[in-house]
């Protein structure tokens, strides 16, 4: 890797913060909802040009609240989530064997509808989308924290979905705040539970990356509309 490649990949590793839990001590993503308004001039539902219609950005909920699951998915079984957006759908296929707890916990959100009308706050191109804060601010969570401690020669490539958490966190710490890696290798260290990887709707994916600007603040606003779990 390049000195300007690890150099990048070093900064932009410090943003991927804020696992949201309420013991959180501020080391959190910087990134705030608040700047990710519709464009002016742009009437709600039209395309912008992006290949996404101007949605409108919910409000913002309160973080915590939420309790642990207890138990883990079968990892026998093949666990689906399709992420709906305002964008279109993708679809993540979990490693439940990587991530048991997280996965379990990421499952049992979505299905309660903690996902739902929520943005991605932050959308740095060329390397990932961050979304999962019902705050929109980068800091919130659900009041609780997992931890499983990813692989040594875990890698972060194209497509691989991870937990965000804060730079004083041990490594696998998550709350609710996921990325999906945009670039072909986010260059990342070990230290993010991989919950698994996009699966289908990657073109989604890759339409929202490139709508951040320099700051990592989204050009349009991208909600999440829902998720559907599907297990087979």
């Amino acid at each position: 890797m390049s000195r300007l490649a690890t150099l990048l990949a070093l900064l932009l590793a410090l943003g991927l913060a804020a696992c949201g839990d309420d013991d959180d001590d501020g080391d959190s993503a910087s990134t705030t909802g608040g700047d990710s308004t519709a464009q002016a001039g742009t009437a709600t539902g039209e395309d912008t040009g992006s290949g996404c219609p101007e949605v409108a950005q919910p409000p913002a909920k309160e973080e915590g609240g939420e309790e642990e699951p207890d138990g883990e998915l079968d990892a026998s079984a093949t666990h689906e989530v399709t992420v709906q957006t305002s964008c279109g759908d993708f679809t993540i296929t979990l490693d439940v064997e990587s991530a048991p707890a997280t996965t379990a916990s990421f499952v049992a959100l979505a299905e309660k509808g903690f996902y739902d009308d929520t943005f991605f706050h932050r959308i740095v191109p060329g390397f990932v989308i961050q979304g999962g804060d019902p705050t929109g601010t980068g800091a919130g969570g659900p009041g609780y924290s997992t931890l499983d401690e990813p692989a040594s020669d875990a890698a972060y490539t194209k497509g691989v979905v991870a937990m965000a958490k804060a730079g004083n966190e041990p490594p696998g710490t998550s709350g609710s705040q996921f990325f999906v890696v945009t670039g072909e290798d986010a260059g990342l260290p070990p230290e993010y539970a991989i919950i698994g990887e996009v699966t289908d709707g990657m073109d989604v994916v890759e339409r929202i990356g490139a709508l951040g600007d320099p700051t990592e603040q989204p050009l349009q606003v991208i909600t999440i509309e829902g998720m559907e779990v599907e297990e087979s």
